[in-house]
């Protein structure tokens, strides 16, 4: 199959630009058909059985096709900060971090790459690659997208932001936000099913929703918690994070210029549990600071 065709009629995103960017075109991703990327290296920081002792080898690819006004990444999701590499060197770079002791190949924001990311593991796994492959997304992808990583991908780590329009409207500009992220959950789910970790924790294959609970949307993050578990069960995990930290645009608007309340983020364990969930993920208090931020100074990416 050659999934470079994508590019030349985009709808890799939910968005569907439908234009043509290997001809310079650029779409609502501000990315052209050249991978851009802001750092490859090992990264400490996500749920324990992705991060163990080792870390995460972590890629974090430029450019996004959502606008969230929140993002703490926002240097390289929406001003662009990246330099760009070829599929052969990203190939070399999922080698170098298996050197480096990673327990995977996690894959942040890479929707708007996925052609040339289908065909750098391709590569790498067959010069060697043995690591798991984790997709780490928005959750704004196209079904035809998950559908393109079939067999290629180990373990998904999508968000589910919000389940009102207005929410996902106001504060990513994502129309439709809610009812493609059900869509995409379940092809993943169909993919690679159940969760499974071997002998040392690590996970090696499954789903794990995550959700950033905001400022004033309690009974929004309730309806997101009932919707995964009463589609999935406890068959995937669902990371419920506090970490959320005003900045960027977010300081504009006055309901979530403020940290979450933490009286507001029991609540929402509390609900979880008496719903029955049990493969749950809950973040310890002071995770809501800029320290867990990552330096994108292109770290890993040069030869």
């Amino acid at each position: 199959m050659d999934y470079y065709k994508a590019f030349e009629k985009c709808n890799l995103c939910i968005r569907r630009c439908n234009i043509d960017r290997t001809k310079g075109k650029i779409g609502a991703c501000n990315s052209s058909d050249k991978i851009t990327a802001a750092r490859a290296e090992l990264h400490f920081w996500e749920e324990p059985p992705i991060s163990l002792e080792t870390g995460s080898g972590t890629v974090f690819f430029s450019n996004c096709n959502l606008k969230c006004v929140f993002c703490q990444n926002y240097e390289i999701s929406q001003e662009h900060k990246g330099i760009e590499i070829t599929t052969d060197r990203l190939s070399e770079i999922f080698l170098e971090l298996q050197d480096k002791g990673a327990n995977n190949i996690n894959l942040v924001t890479p929707t708007h790459y996925v052609p040339k990311i289908i065909e750098a593991i391709k590569k790498a796994k067959a010069n060697g690659l043995t690591l798991p492959i984790l997709y780490n997304t928005n959750g704004y992808d196209s079904l035809e997208t998950i559908k393109m990583l079939n067999g290629l991908i180990d373990v998904y780590l999508p968000d589910f932001k919000y389940f009102d329009d207005k929410y996902a409207i106001k504060y990513s500009n994502a129309k439709g936000y809610k009812d493609n992220v059900i869509e995409i959950l379940k092809e993943m789910f169909k993919q690679v099913g159940k969760n499974k970790f071997d002998s040392n924790g690590r996970m090696i294959k499954g789903i794990i929703v995550r959700h950033l609970m905001l400022p004033g949307l309690l009974f929004d993050s309730k309806k997101v918690i009932d919707c995964i578990y009463s589609t999935f069960g406890d068959n995937v995990y669902i990371s419920i994070m506090n970490q959320y930290t005003p900045m960027f645009k977010a300081l504009e608007y006055k309901e979530i210029s403020k940290p979450l309340n933490p009286k507001m983020y029991d609540s929402l364990i509390s609900y979880a549990a008496e719903l029955g969930i049990t493969n749950a993920f809950i973040q310890d208090s002071g995770s809501s600071t800029t320290d867990f931020v990552p330096d994108f100074n292109f770290q890993g990416l040069k030869k």
